[in-house]
């Protein structure tokens, strides 16, 4: 049995929780988790990866055993959940990674990036945005309502998201066989999101999550000119994040290797081994990255 640790860090007077496992002296994978899960998200990828990778997932403030202040304690944005992460990894002494971003662990990853972007060895996007493409109208629209106003309308056009049947949809909708999802993960989010205050933390993060897009060509041109590895792994019957989202990454990263399996939002849960064999082979290009090698542009 691979040996997982679960352990909590302080950063600023914040406890942040995290799974690792895996070699001292292995390349790192940081994986950051989305809405509404946590680090229990990757509890079955963690042992798959741990050997190849040093593999460290922490939970977002907020979400999952780490700190949950009140709104009016901590500012629930995208920035300061970064800034969390940044202090997390100099807690733990690590310096360069390759990421591995799923939804929300996106927009933290590419803050990650654009902060220091030599530290980045590779990226891989498991249903996590960049481009607008990728974006469902459907399901975005009431986020985007909310974002640009803060009414108590859009605010309760947004609240059926933190309940049972949108969270248990987020894993369900996509899969072919519906009975390969565990319901234990849906109801552990369901109890965690149930936390008192939890509720308001979770509506600010949506109030703040328009904001991303206006990165996204930075991070664009990041990936341009770092020429970063790049993996997209990703549900294709996602309703929430398309496959076109995946396929942009070839703009920016032609060397990028995009795989679309049969899934969808939560693709770790009905397909788990064959992510983690794309992400076991994808290590060879990390390694790479790590010993100042870059693989070759093609021309174009």
């Amino acid at each position: 049995m691979v040996a997982v640790h679960h352990r909590t860090v302080d950063v600023g007077g914040l406890t942040v929780f995290y799974r690792e496992a895996g070699p001292a002296d292995a390349p790192v994978l940081l994986l950051l988790h989305g809405y509404p899960t946590s680090s229990h998200m990757f509890r079955h990828l963690i042992p798959a990866l741990a050997g190849p990778y040093r593999v460290i997932a922490p939970d977002h403030i907020g979400f999952g055993r780490s700190s949950a202040p009140d709104t009016a304690d901590f500012p629930y944005t995208f920035d300061a959940l970064a800034e969390v992460t940044r202090g997390f990894l100099t807690a733990l002494g690590v310096h360069r990674y390759a990421l591995y971003v799923q939804d929300y662990g996106a927009p933290i990853g590419w803050r990650l990036a654009l902060a220091s972007p030599d530290a980045v060895l590779g990226v891989v996007s498991q249903n996590g945005n960049a481009y607008e493409e990728g974006f469902v109208a459907d399901f975005w629209e009431p986020v985007w309502a909310y974002g640009a106003h803060r009414t108590p309308e859009n605010e309760a056009r947004l609240r059926p998201a933190l309940g049972r049947e949108a969270v248990e949809w987020q894993y369900t909708h996509g899969v072919p066989d519906p009975s390969l999802i565990d319901p234990d993960v849906w109801e552990h989010d369901l109890a965690l999101l149930a936390r008192p205050g939890v509720d308001r933390a979770q509506l600010a993060l949506f109030g703040d999550y328009s904001g991303n897009r206006a990165l996204y060509p930075a991070v664009q041109a990041w990936l341009r000119s770092s020429r970063v590895p790049v993996l997209a792994v990703w549900g294709r019957n996602d309703e929430i994040f398309g496959p076109a989202g995946a396929e942009a990454f070839r703009r920016d990263a032609p060397d990028a290797e995009v795989v679309l399996l049969d899934g969808g939002h939560f693709l770790l849960e009905s397909h788990g081994d064959e992510v983690a064999d794309a992400v076991l082979r994808f290590r060879s290009r990390v390694t790479g990255a790590q010993d100042g090698v870059r693989r070759p542009r093609r021309p174009s």
